[in-house]
């Protein structure tokens, strides 16, 4: 296998904050499935100067201009839940069917979960929407090796040239070819409630202790100190992958990924200091129980001290509409804490890529559908920094846009930032990656022992599958 992983310098990271606006996983999405959802036909392209097709409609022109194509197109932002990212898809499909008149898309927009399943199904079939959403490295290998993609090198030589954030692209490659577009990279920070912290004189922790210590002061005053859906299990490998970075150093996992050997000591420490958080009585009750939309609400709702998610999430503490300011202004956010004997900085991060555009190798309407992709990745580092705050894989020049506080703090960390952890499930082969959500859901549940945890975590990636 050919596993990608992300590993960052801080000169690169200071190259993309400078040169670019940058952006589950992923993760988001609520009440269910949109399948079915309205075309994004009728959406209004709001943030456009104009009803108009924006100039740069050209570089994703059609091969015909007479024939009447309609491309599927399948992703993972539903409206209650991700109302930036899904304003964001409808704009840029209104602005390419307005360019494209003979070019219909229908959409289909799925949950994260119920996307990752149906995706799936229908690749059983061999009959994959023309163009969907794909996360990187072990998650899409399947779907290559299947002949599932089309490669896509042809629009990294033409309007997309040198247009992503470098390091992005490779985490969707393999033997040389780029099967897949990524739209967003991502870090995951702790957000916090500044209001709960100043009602108890907390500070923001810089060591695992000092994060103890809060917890306990929090469960003192009945406070849920952290928020967790542990139900969808790629929410509870964050934990575990930021205390085996802090406890074994930056290298740790990737090594342990990469050469199917999971027995490195720090790895059984992280294990047993997770166990050590849910003893303290961190998580929110019934965390395992919980998806990552239900705990996310009790965050949201001002219930819960604590939230570690993507920032994917910043949107919904910066822009979104729907979410009252007050709460907004309430938001901060903190680098995970570091082991007072550990061997890694605060300014290592888990995160990376997140999804990616792919088209189908089955598509009826490729070179439309491809035209689409090209189209969509342009506009989406346009306008998906101002319109929504989210961070794009492509470089956009941030120095005349005006951009919300925690938005900047966040793009500041990532100029310091010195190494970038792709998520394990991302990392790790399907079979793996499987096992990881069990074992990380039974090790937080306390069902099985951080000893147990690592051993069949290594049987998992010997097994190669």
């Amino acid at each position: 296998m050919k596993t990608k992983t992300m590993a960052t310098t801080s000169m690169l990271l200071a190259t993309m904050v400078l040169a670019a606006a940058c952006g589950s996983g992923s993760n988001n999405g609520s009440e269910g499935s949109s399948s079915g959802a309205p075309s994004s036909s009728s959406a209004s392209p709001s943030g456009s100067p104009s009803g108009e097709a924006s100039p740069s409609a050209s570089a994703g022109a059609s091969p015909s201009s007479s024939e009447k194509v309609t491309l599927k197109l399948m992703h993972l932002w539903p409206e209650a839940s991700s109302a930036g990212q899904f304003k964001v898809v409808s704009q840029i499909i209104g602005e390419y069917e307005a360019a494209h008149p003979n070019v219909t898309i229908e959409t289909e927009v799925l949950e994260n979960e119920q996307y990752k399943s149906k995706l799936k199904v229908l690749s059983a079939s061999n009959n994959l929407p023309d163009v969907g959403f794909t996360w990187a490295a072990g998650f899409m290998e399947p779907y290559v090796k299947g002949n599932m993609f089309e490669p896509l090198n042809d629009l990294l030589e033409g309007d997309l040239k040198d247009k992503f954030v470098a390091g992005t692209t490779e985490a969707y490659s393999f033997d040389g070819q780029t099967y897949a577009l990524p739209v967003e990279l991502n870090i995951v920070p702790v957000y916090y409630n500044k209001e709960i912290f100043a009602k108890y004189n907390l500070q923001p922790p810089q060591t695992l202790d000092d994060l103890k210590k809060i917890i306990q002061t929090l469960n003192d005053n009945k406070v849920t100190p952290i928020t967790l859906g542990g139900k969808d299990a790629w929410t509870a490998s964050f934990w575990y992958m930021y205390l085996a970075d802090r406890l074994g150093g930056p290298d740790v996992l990737d090594k342990a990924v990469a050469g199917s050997d999971f027995s490195d000591p720090s790895l059984l420490e992280a294990a047993k200091e997770a166990q050590n958080l849910v003893d303290r009585k961190a998580f929110v009750k019934g965390f395992n129980g919980l998806s990552n939309d239900e705990a996310k609400a009790e965050f949201m709702n001002g219930k819960a001290a604590m939230y570690a998610m993507g920032t994917w999430e910043v949107p919904n503490f910066t822009t979104n509409p729907d979410v009252p300011q007050e709460f907004k202004d309430k938001v901060g956010f903190f680098k995970f804490p570091v082991a007072a004997d550990g061997k890694s900085s605060v300014n290592n991060w888990v995160g990376g890529p997140g999804v990616g555009l792919f088209v189908s190798q089955n598509s009826k309407h490729k070179e439309e559908a491809k035209s689409f992709v090209d189209f969509f990745v342009q506009k989406w580092g346009e306008i998906s920094v101002t319109d929504a705050g989210i961070i794009p894989a492509t470089k956009v020049d941030t120095s005349a846009i005006k951009l919300p506080p925690l938005f900047i703090d966040l793009l500041n960390e990532l100029n310091n930032a010195s190494k970038v952890t792709l998520y394990l499930d991302v990392q790790m082969k399907p079979g793996a990656a499987s096992e990881h959500y069990n074992l990380v859901q039974a090790l937080l549940g306390k069902a099985i022992t951080p000893e147990d945890f690592v051993k069949k975590q290594d049987a998992a990636l010997k097994a190669g599958k």
